[in-house]
């Protein structure tokens, strides 16, 4: 078991890739928060992980909430006593092309996804400090580098997570805390089992692996990232996307 007794949070660790995380935090031996906003899949992914003869703290939270992290983090610390392992999953989308984006929905999903992962490292990383060790990896997209279609908030933010890893990376690896960062591809999540049939054909048939990837597929690679034998990976963008991103 690579993490062994670890003590990790995942974000948005209610469905999708985040479940798949969490899930994998503890299949590799750690005690896992599930950090979600929706109660009755937060609570699921927690019985889940319990399942699996783990420890787990579903803990409501909205991450864009500065107050509510801080109150999270604390709680983490009190209950558990430290934190190894950061995963910032939390993400959603409100689609719409250049000269329809609402100015309420570009700070919403930036408010989470950028503003989200930010939150969370500045709660994090004075305890990973005071311990010098740390393990904090961010998910972001292929999509921060290609831009889509009526993905203007989401591929800003995505990339933004890119830029910010880096920089979080740069000062916090005199503390011996690695950051890094992943961009899964197409991946079967709820959210893209709705999506129409024929688009999801032509994003496969741009994949050099020609299939669409699994929330396993992510999940392995943050397990990966989040262990010590990833020990001198700092500022990485890994990239999870069957070759689409290339």
């Amino acid at each position: 078991m690579r993490l062994k007794d670890k003590k990790a949070i995942v974000t948005g660790a209610g469905q999708g890739i985040g479940r798949s995380i969490a899930l994998k935090m503890a299949q590799e031996g750690a005690d896992v928060v599930v950090a979600e906003w929706n109660s009755d899949t937060g609570n699921q992914t927690k019985k889940e992980i319990e399942a699996l003869g783990r420890r787990a703290l579903f803990i409501k939270v909205d991450v864009a909430n500065q107050e509510q992290v801080q109150k999270t983090i604390a709680e983490v610390l009190k209950v558990w006593g430290r934190i190894d392992i950061l995963v910032n999953n939390a993400g959603f989308d409100r689609g719409a092309t250049l000269l329809k984006v609402k100015e309420e929905d570009w700070d919403a999903v930036l408010g989470v996804h950028l503003k989200g992962t930010l939150n969370c490292i500045q709660a994090v990383a004075p305890h990973m400090i005071e311990n010098r060790y740390g393990k904090i990896v961010n998910i972001s997209s292929i999509y921060a580098k290609s831009g889509g279609i009526a993905a203007i908030s989401y591929s800003s933010a995505k990339a933004g997570i890119i830029g910010l890893t880096k920089s979080v990376a740069h000062e916090l690896g005199r503390y011996q805390i690695n950051v890094n960062v992943v961009l899964p591809g197409l991946t079967l999540t709820p959210t893209i089992a709705k999506m129409a049939e024929k688009y999801k054909n032509m994003i496969i048939e741009r994949t050099p692996l020609g299939r669409i990837g699994q929330p396993e597929d992510v999940a392995n690679v943050v397990a990966f990232l989040a262990s010590d034998e990833a020990s001198f990976m700092t500022g990485a963008a890994v990239e999870v996307s069957g070759g689409a991103g290339m």
